[in-house]
């Protein structure tokens, strides 16, 4: 989970912390010295609670609400809870069967997987689930279709390793010879399969030099649009969220201010995406936690986002949630952990 290096805390700090950091994501309400000792097995009295808290505080832990005598947790204070404090919740047999059945891949398509994976994330965890269409960069070509559409238009259908297709619609200028086409067609296969998107917009011209001249007018089109083709799709079409009423639902968004940033966030996919893309764990089987204002953009600083890859073949993409700080992450980390594995599970057949 991409652990942070923090001062050192002593047991009844962290203790402390912990118990402050539990009571807020519970209750949305600022913890007194009082609320911990009645709550949580402490051993202290509140004094002694009180002057804890306030070494916590002075440390960057905590903080103090002006209209209250308690204390909420910082983003310091939550990066330490995840780091050192959490334990991550055992799923129960009823949320793993519901993530099961409904990735059952023999009633599925793999586009519906993916829908279906950012509803299942949503529904469970009460927040905004957002699921990334795999990248096309390392998706490996196994078979380019040419289809006439009309005497200046052709539709190119490109097949790719994990099972994936992409189609792209080119205009011509003047008319095509449809003889053509199974040539052209039998040329960029034989030529461009078993290479990944990256390399075939890297080398396609010169791979597909030395064309004869009949074939040169699609030939010279598709050559001119190897950027086009072989390129990933639009932000905009790249990643589901949904969830939205979820969040919105939550104490920290009552105020219509920050009840509008949420409709802002959800509407500005590019913010989220930007995100998801940088944020990437070290490894596959990694969790990646980012807490407010470890998110460069303003717009997240009041929100926690929780990720995991997915695998596709030899293409990958992200499961995740955007939540507020106060969520319950030892109950969040296990959701998308689960469902992370299971989505490679049955998009890569093993399932």
């Amino acid at each position: 989970m991409s652990p942070v290096l923090h001062e050192n805390l002593n047991e009844r700090e962290k203790l402390i912390l912990r118990s402050i950091v539990q009571q807020f994501i519970l209750t949305a309400a600022p913890v007194g010295s009082r609320n911990i000792t009645r709550k949580f097995d402490v051993g202290v009295s509140p004094a002694t609670v009180r002057n804890i808290m306030s070494e916590l505080e002075d440390s960057g832990f905590i903080n103090h609400p002006h209209t209250s005598a308690g204390r909420i947790p910082t983003d310091k204070g939550y990066r330490y809870y995840v780091d050192s404090l959490m334990e991550i919740s055992a799923l129960n047999s009823t949320e793993k069967s519901i993530i099961e059945k409904g990735l059952d891949s023999k009633l599925l398509e793999k586009e519906q997987i993916l829908k279906v994976a950012s509803k299942l994330l949503s529904n469970i965890t009460k927040q905004i689930a957002c699921v990334t269409y795999p990248t096309l960069d390392k998706g490996i070509l196994t078979k380019i279709q040419l289809v006439s559409l009309s005497s200046t238009r052709m539709l190119v259908v490109v097949s790719i390793q994990s099972g994936l297709i992409k189609t792209i619609t080119l205009e011509f200028e003047s008319e095509i010879e449809e003889s053509s086409i199974p040539e052209v067609e039998s040329i960029l296969n034989e030529r461009l399969s078993g290479l990944t998107f990256q390399e075939i917009r890297q080398t396609a011209k010169e791979r597909l030099i030395n064309i004869e001249d009949v074939e040169k007018p699609i030939m010279r089109l598709f050559v001119d649009s190897v950027d086009k083709i072989f390129t990933d799709v639009k932000p905009e079409e790249k990643i589901l969220i949904t969830g939205a009423t979820n969040i919105i639902q939550q104490p920290e968004f009552e105020d219509p201010e920050k009840f509008q940033s949420v409709i802002e966030l959800i509407e500005d996919k590019d913010i989220i995406i930007h995100i998801l893309d940088k944020k990437k764990p070290e490894k596959s089987d990694n969790i990646l936690i980012s807490i407010g204002t470890e998110n460069e953009d303003e717009k997240l600083h009041e929100y926690s986002l929780i990720t995991k890859e997915y695998s596709f073949g030899e293409t990958s993409g992200t499961v995740g949630i955007i939540g507020p700080k106060r969520m319950e992450y030892s109950k969040v980390v296990a959701i998308i952990s689960y469902l992370g594995d299971m989505l490679t599970e049955v998009l890569t057949g093993n399932k």
